[in-house]
């Protein structure tokens, strides 16, 4: 039975209008929606990573969480994380515990050419509720919803998302009521990871959790949580019963996941070569970065990357450890010479077979 689920869920997703109502209801930047979106990643989600992701023909990518606070106060790391990646809509996450520190973000957000802005109360991180941001928000919604208010205001005509959990814990499943405030206060559409607070990322997330978020406002629902590939895909739309997906951590070293989710990947992805991706990503960040910071930044991506192909771990611990640039590219180009993406995806490579 459990062979057939995902094709039958995804007749019943093609025949829905739910797309075109979702393009529909929103305003400003609305063409560069899909069905398929990347989600805000710290760390991750930098501007080099969102253009290469974007290479591949996804629409909609947005940045790294953004700390209002900081980016106010002209911090240059907040700055970095709201460079736009040059290519489709520019969509930027922030995140904060003071009305008035959103408002003035988003209207500097605004006037610096976002095109959307997500307000983050979905990160578990302890660093981030600990300061009474991210999921901490969801403890208390008339708190949350000046900060959504304030927000608003301050983006003008840019519309503005939220992104948030199920709840703190499993005894305060609050997303349904929170949704339904942001939508009387104007959001255009809200993302539901299916995990509380307090799971963090441990076990599931509970897809069809989000379907009660669904049920209780008309705005359009994105579903978030352990999308790692196309078979979960229609799963995960038809249990949730959502408006489109989000992709977060299971673009880690897969780039091209989310494009080919949507449809929208060259035919031949399969076929491209891998080392001359991963030396392009390596250069871009060292460029965006600098040599010191990018090195820093660059070793998570390539052990991710590695890490798909999975057989060279003393080569791989040797790269890792690796300061300089040209002695990394030339390794990578001798490791994976004549390696393709179909090598380093199972998607792929069912693919690769079928044609």
């Amino acid at each position: 039975m459990m062979e057939n689920a995902p094709n039958v869920a995804a007749a019943a997703y093609d025949s829905d209008t739910a797309h075109s109502h979702l393009l529909a209801r929103l305003s400003g930047g609305a063409d560069a929606f899909t069905r398929v979106v990347l989600a805000p990643l710290s760390g991750i989600t930098d501007m080099p990573f969102r253009r290469l992701v974007r290479s591949f023909g996804l629409k909609l990518a947005f940045s790294e969480m953004i700390a209002s606070g900081e980016l106010i106060k002209g911090h240059e790391d907040s700055r970095l994380r709201m460079a736009p990646d040059g290519e489709g809509c520019h969509a930027i996450q922030l995140a904060g515990r003071e009305a008035n520190a959103m408002r003035l973000a988003a209207q500097l957000a605004a006037a610096e050419g976002a095109e959307l802005i997500d307000i983050n109360m979905g990160c578990p991180a302890k660093k981030v509720v600990g300061g009474a941001s991210g999921s901490a928000l969801m403890r208390d919604l008339d708190h949350a919803l000046r900060l959504i208010e304030a927000t608003l205001e301050g983006a003008g005509r840019v519309p503005v998302s939220l992104k948030m959990r199920l709840g703190w814990d499993r005894q305060s499943l609050n997303a349904p009521e929170l949704a339904m405030r942001a939508q009387m206060a104007g959001v255009a559409w809200v993302t539901v990871h299916g995990r509380t607070r307090d799971q963090f990322y441990e076990g599931r997330a509970d897809w069809s959790a989000i379907a009660e978020v669904k049920e209780a406002v008309t705005i359009p629902v994105i579903a978030n949580g352990d999308l790692v590939s196309r078979r979960d895909h229609p799963i995960m739309l038809a249990q949730s019963g959502a408006d489109a997906v989000m992709i977060g951590r299971g673009v880690c070293g897969r780039p091209w996941f989310p494009a080919y989710l949507a449809g929208c990947a060259p035919a031949d992805l399969a076929s491209h070569g891998l080392a001359d991706l991963i030396c392009s990503h390596y250069e871009a960040m060292l460029s965006h970065y600098g040599s010191a910071a990018g090195l820093r930044h660059a070793r998570k991506h390539l052990g991710w990357y590695l890490d798909r192909i999975g057989t060279f771990d003393t080569q791989k611990a040797l790269l890792l450890r690796e300061t300089e640039p040209s002695r990394v590219l030339s390794g990578l180009q001798h490791l994976l010479a004549g390696l393709t993406i179909g090598d380093a995806d199972p998607d792929l490579r069912t693919l690769r077979k079928a044609a």
